[in-house]
């Protein structure tokens, strides 16, 4: 898997370089490659915006230099997406998909945004990580590299994957590790036990049990078995 990211802020990808993304990228799993979109301003001063037509405050960086930027690294087989906070959010599922291609080019808009008619002939697909509004796309592109990476084979172990949060629908139940008592607080017997299934039905329902808590709105979108009804069931008549 290739990302290539043109920004304007080559030096907000230095996280990148951290972590199991930073592994991923040293064993060759995923190649990130940073291009400077100054880097194709004709203007001597390496300009690479101006003032809105038809008025209005702030800059808007100009349609031609990004343009060459993208036409440097971009192919037939690239997939190109634009970080804005006017594309649809970005979900699991995409991530999922997303992971399946072998290009990414990332673009990151600044400022006031990116003139229209390179966004009109370029044709990406706009992509936001929530309602609210950044300075720019640099973190949402890290946030999409790491989320995509994590599917990409040989970047984390593929049962890590599977028991994540949203990875079946439900967040992720809690977790826990040594010492077994810490102010107080033990480690639910059933993880001490060694009884692998009663322990995979406990996460299972403490997984049902804290997304009806959090995050409701997700129990709508899933089948769920009569069994898991009734648990949710009994969630409910015990917050009564």
């Amino acid at each position: 898997m290739k990302f290539d990211v043109l920004t304007l802020f080559p030096e907000m990808f230095t996280p990148l370089t951290a972590s199991i993304i930073g592994r991923a990228s040293k064993n060759n799993y995923i190649k990130i490659n940073i291009t400077n979109i100054r880097d194709f301003s004709k203007d001597k001063h390496k300009k690479v915006d101006d003032t809105p037509y038809g008025g209005g405050a702030g800059m808007v960086m100009r349609a031609d230099v990004v343009y060459d930027a993208y036409k440097s690294v971009a192919t037939k087989e690239s997939k190109v997406i634009y970080l804005t906070p006017q594309g649809k959010t970005l979900d699991q599922e995409k991530v999922k998909n997303l992971s399946k291609e072998k290009h990414i080019v990332l673009l990151c808009g600044h400022y006031e945004g990116i003139d229209q008619r390179v966004i009109d002939e370029i044709a990406p697909e706009e992509i936001s990580i929530g309602d609210y509004v950044l300075t720019g796309g640099e973190l949402p592109a890290m946030v999409l590299i790491d989320s995509v990476s994590r599917y990409v084979e040989g970047v984390l172990n593929k049962d890590s994957i599977q028991e994540e949060s949203f990875s079946t629908g439900l967040l992720e139940y809690p977790q826990y590790t040594r010492p077994e008592i810490f102010y107080n607080r033990q480690v639910p017997e059933i993880l001490l036990s060694g009884h692998h299934e009663k322990i995979e039905d406990w996460r299972k329902k403490k997984s049902l049990e804290i997304t009806y808590n959090k995050r409701p709105d997700l129990l709508e979108k899933l089948t769920l078995t009569n069994e898991e009804k009734q648990y949710i069931e009994n969630l409910k008549e015990n917050k009564n």
